[in-house]
């Protein structure tokens, strides 16, 4: 019956390792098992030092291209990367902003509001634009990613 069958796809699909893939690894990354934090403590830190170097500049200026203060290019920059360090499933995926969303949210707010004020300095109602369009997008993929629509993303492409 279909009703059971919908009950077996959500006790599969929706288990706490299922949506949070690092409770799968890091208990045995933080043990003393192998292939432990001991053994690739290195190669993490050296890692992470190259994604700072690449990401830094970067997020600063998809900053500026989207008529934002660098500091909040900064944060698009690194807050990615720790959430989909515990959500997300692929060791090989590139995270932070792109720019083309940071030329189309630039473009799009301009219609709405002036990014700088007459004195030079930040609009803080077109900050708070950009952070609920950001955040209203969020939403869309955290929904789109609890009810398994990644299929669109693959019509899309």
């Amino acid at each position: 019956p279909p009703a059971e069958r919908i009950k077996d796809f959500i006790r599969h699909n929706y288990t706490l390792p299922h949506l949070v893939p690092s409770t799968k690894w890091m208990p045995a990354y933080l043990g003393s098992s192998k292939n432990g934090w001991r053994e690739n403590f290195y190669g993490d830190v050296f890692a992470a030092c190259t994604t700072a170097a690449f990401l830094v500049p970067q997020g600063m200026s998809y900053a500026l291209i989207a008529n934002l203060d660098p500091i909040y290019g900064l944060y698009c920059a690194t807050f990615p990367l720790i959430v989909y360090g515990l959500l997300g499933t692929s060791r090989q995926l590139a995270m932070g902003p792109v720019a083309i969303v940071s030329l189309i949210l630039g473009h799009g707010l301009h219609e709405l509001e002036e990014p700088k004020l007459a004195d030079g300095s930040q609009n803080p109602e077109y900050v708070k634009l950009a952070i609920a369009a950001s955040f209203f997008a969020g939403i869309l993929q955290l929904f789109m990613g609890l009810f398994k629509m990644g299929f669109v993303t693959r019509l899309l492409s």
